[in-house]
């Protein structure tokens, strides 16, 4: 005691020590009212150093991986040609060379009874340079691959097999010839290099590609040159060899990747994947940080008595706030403790649960930075959410030992402690958006959920202003009810901040998932033709389009040239140094992309800006552009780009800009040329065929069965099968993204039983009151399912409009999609809301209506 009354000598020695041995002596009583903080805690740093060591984890796989996902330490890639000597010349200058070519193709069966599309690749007998290639029966790549009797051999994936109900030995129809399946193929080492497939891959050697017919001027095929170097050079060698041939042979026009950036779409997909699901266990950890607020104030109302003791010996406000700080401190780290572990823990757990699934080898570690992210956001919510109560906690006042008080009303802390929660918040928002791969989102996202906390807390405070002034109903339950909701110290603004932010992101999540596959199923689907027909030749298209004619009643039929072509310079700068005007708009330079030349407007563009070039230009190359990309990337009227066709660059003026509708499906490109641009350049053609009506399965079915058989060179897309993979896929996105999303409902549901529990207390008060001026338990049990009900609906309709608007914008504004409002998901919310509030409010209460009135009232 002397400590704090011996004189202002000894009132200038309550170091931080003195506050340390307090709050350590008020811990032995254990950790009884702070489960819910430790577990709110702890499930948000377990949420978010899992995430990004498992995201680790993926790119150090990708990493280790590099050689034998790419194939080699570099690859070379071209469309439509072959390498030239010298450009052969100066690959085989590097290293080891792999020729391998890329493209879809049909497959049939030799008696015609059915055919589908197939990701064809052909190698040659050095391939793999990296990893290795396994077939089912064990025999080597080469001896597959050999020609026998006559035949090719080939190797397949078991899919292709099992939709063509082939066998191995079977016979396969490929382009002009006929090829022996003689293996099945168990993995293939470079096959995340390849992107997405729409077919089962097939695999021939390259010397057999050429009696298939299928590799003519301007067919749609990729040649990958990889370069196997030993010894393999460094990161940073491999970096300036990519650069040097770049510039040297920049007349090349191929793509060089090394090992280093071995599947940049999936680095890229890993990434956003990782930062989306970081910022939802961010979400978690916010939602859970209203959970340690209510965790804090309800213990600082059980030691109300105690803080009154320490100022009437003379304690200040500061050192009440130190001995409670470092008590929340202590039990934040537990907290953090407990999540780091679990944190460290999922890498390994996803690595064997999730073998057979990933597409790449976990390279499972402990990842300290991962873990020390985790602590660092653990710190600052439990900080930010702790500081406010802690700072009403300077100000008790010492008359609080000699009177109840039942409440320790709504006065906000002094501005030092407002001061330093808000330069909190801002520090945690500002490292979320700093290590966000796209900053933008993360920008959006944050302020998104900072401003539904705030409208939560708003929403809250109108709900108890609108009950306090409505008039008297004559129902005595409903009246307890809404006075129970408007009363001092109510469970209204923890109720609704507990499960509204929850609710507004699963509800915004289910939404966008819904639209989403709307929007394939039935929107695209219905604008979409039913086929696409690729790598048509010149002199075949007349008589191609004669035979879908000839075939078909009331199709529409579209045609178009169609090169490949990839962006070099834009203005004079190279598009490998180019910054977009907009952040992560540069998708239009990666890689190569289709384009075409036309006469006239598209039929599925619109002119935005400048006027379109006569039919019989004859000037100076010109070029239409996409004007959402044009924005995007930062280009207008006037400016030049150079893309690189057939190994010649090609410049080119913007001469209008066009809106496309992309979501059609239809036959659309980003660059449309003038026609003189490409006079006399090998292309092949492209074509669409869709009916105005729906027309059976069987009828599709039949024409992609003449098709393949008359002109088995040419390769067709059923749009029907592309969606439903595509709705396949994002499918299981969306449950994989929902499923990481509950982790915040879970946040919610704790924080909503830390609410009930911290108000446990003047529950029992006020029901041995009521029970004691005659009320019966039913009618209290029905008091409470109604204030819980009331709650709950309020929350949902927010959750509804809240999680509506953000799935809009995303739809609308990043996606450019149209939206529409699920009633179903708005129903599922309702519920969930009813259920949890009412559930665990009259599981809580029926605990407090079991209390004996004696004890309660004696303590009076």
């Amino acid at each position: 005691m002397s400590g704090f009354v011996s004189g202002p000598a000894s009132r200038g020695n309550q170091t931080f020590s003195l506050a340390l041995r307090f709050a350590l002596r008020e811990l032995r009583g254990g950790l009884k009212g702070f489960y819910i903080f430790i577990a709110c805690i702890a499930l948000g740093v377990a949420a978010i150093s899992g995430v990004t060591s498992v995201s680790r984890a993926l790119t150090e796989g990708i990493s280790q991986e590099g050689q034998a996902i790419l194939g080699g330490d570099l690859s070379f890639r071209l469309v439509h040609r072959q390498v030239n000597d010298d450009e052969r010349a100066y690959i085989n200058s590097l290293g080891s060379i792999s020729e391998v070519a890329t493209l879809r193709a049909m497959a049939r069966r030799p008696d015609n009874a059915d055919q589908t599309l197939v990701e064809l690749k052909a190698v040659d007998d050095v391939y793999p340079l990296y990893g290795a290639l396994e077939l089912q029966s064990g025999q080597t790549l080469q001896d597959a691959l050999a020609q026998k009797g006559g035949t090719w051999g080939a190797v397949a994936e078991l899919a292709l097999l099992a939709r063509l109900d082939l066998e191995v030995g079977d016979k396969l129809e490929l382009g002009r010839s006929t090829v022996t399946i003689t293996d099945v193929i168990d993995s293939e080492p470079d096959k995340l290099a390849g992107g997405m497939d729409f077919g089962p891959r097939l695999m021939i050697s390259t010397a057999a590609i050429e009696a298939t017919d299928l590799v003519q001027p301007g067919s749609l095929v990729r040649w990958h040159y990889r370069v196997r170097m030993d010894p393999a050079p460094s990161i940073n060698a491999l970096r300036q060899i990519v650069e040097d041939a770049e510039q040297t042979q920049s007349d090349a026009g191929w793509r060089v990747r090394s090992r280093a950036n071995a599947s940049p779409g999936l680095q890229r997909s890993i990434d956003r994947f990782a930062q989306f699901l970081t910022l939802v266990g961010l979400t978690a950890l916010v939602v859970g940080g209203v959970g340690v607020a209510n965790a804090v104030r309800a213990f600082l109302e059980t030691k109300r008595e105690v803080i009154a003791s320490f100022k009437c010996l003379g304690a200040t406000g500061g050192f009440v706030f130190q001995v409670y700080l470092v008590q929340m401190l202590i039990l934040a780290l537990i907290g953090i403790g407990i999540g780091l572990v679990i944190g460290a823990i999922i890498p390994f757990a996803a690595g064997a649960a999730l073998a057979n699934v990933l597409p790449v080898k976990l390279a499972v570690s402990i990842y300290p930075g991962e873990l020390a992210l985790g602590l660092i956001y653990g710190l600052l919510t439990a900080l930010a959410f702790a500081l406010w109560p802690l700072g009403r906690a300077h100000d008790v006042p010492p008359t609080a030992l000699f009177r109840d008080i039942v409440t320790g009303g709504n006065k906000w802390p002094r501005k030092r402690y407002l001061s330093a929660t808000a330069v909190t918040v801002l520090t945690l928002a500002a490292i979320a958006i700093f290590l966000a791969h796209d900053q933008r989102i993360a920008t959006i996202y944050i302020a998104a959920s900072a401003g539904a906390f705030i409208l939560l807390v708003a929403v809250a405070r109108a709900i108890m202003a609108l009950a306090k002034r409505l008039p008297q109903v004559r129902s005595t339950e409903l009246r307890l009810a809404i006075a129970n909701i408007h009363r001092p110290g109510a469970l209204t603004p923890s109720v609704v901040l507990s499960l509204g932010l929850g609710l507004s992101l699963l509800v915004a999540l289910t939404l966008i998932d819904g639209n989403l596959r709307r929007e394939l199923t039935a929107t695209i689907a219905g604008q979409a033709p039913s086929f696409f027909f690729v790598d048509i030749q010149s002199h075949e298209r007349d008589a191609f389009d004669t035979l879908l004619q000839s075939e078909t009643t009331g199709a529409e039929i579209q045609s178009v040239p169609m090169l490949r072509g990839r962006i070099t310079t834009l203005n004079g700068i190279a598009s490998s140094e180019f910054v977009p005007a907009q952040e992560g708009s540069d998708w239009v330079l990666r890689g190569d992309r289709g384009i075409t030349y036309e006469a006239e407007l598209p039929a599925n563009s619109k002119l935005a800006e400048g006027e379109w070039w006569p039919q019989d230009y004859a000037g100076p190359p010109l070029l239409s552009f996409d004007a959402e990309a044009a924005m995007e990337l930062g280009l207008k009227i006037g400016d030049t780009i150079t893309v690189n066709v057939l190994g010649r660059e090609i410049s080119a003026t913007i001469a209008n800009l066009r809106d496309v509708e992309w979501q059609s499906l239809g036959i659309n490109f980003v660059m449309v040329f003038s026609p003189n641009t490409f006079a006399g350049a090998p292309h092949s053609h492209l074509m669409t065929l869709g009916w105005e009506n729906a027309v059976p399965a069987e009828t599709e079915l039949a024409l992609l069965k003449t098709v393949s058989n008359a002109y088995p060179t040419v390769t067709t897309v059923r749009v029907k099968d592309a969606i439903t993979q595509v709705n396949n896929l994002v499918a299981q996105l969306a449950w994989a993204i929902r499923g990481a999303s509950s982790i915040t409902l879970i946040a919610s549901i704790l924080v909503l039983a830390g609410a009930l529990a911290a108000g446990h207390r003047s529950r029992i008060y006020d029901a041995v009151i009521l029970k004691t001026i005659g009320a019966t338990r039913t009618r209290l049990i029905v008091a409470y399912g109604l204030e819980y009900a009331i709650l709950g609906f309020v929350t949902a309709v927010f959750a509804v409009l809240a999680g509506g608007v953000a799935a809009w914008y995303v739809i609308t504004g990043i996606m450019g999609g149209s939206f529409t409002l699920l009633p179903v998901t708005a129903f599922s919310a309702a519920l969930i809301a009813l259920v949890l509030t009412v559930g665990f409010g009259l599981i809580g209460t029926w605990r407090v209506l079991g209390e004996k009135p004696a004890p309660v009232l004696r303590n009076l």
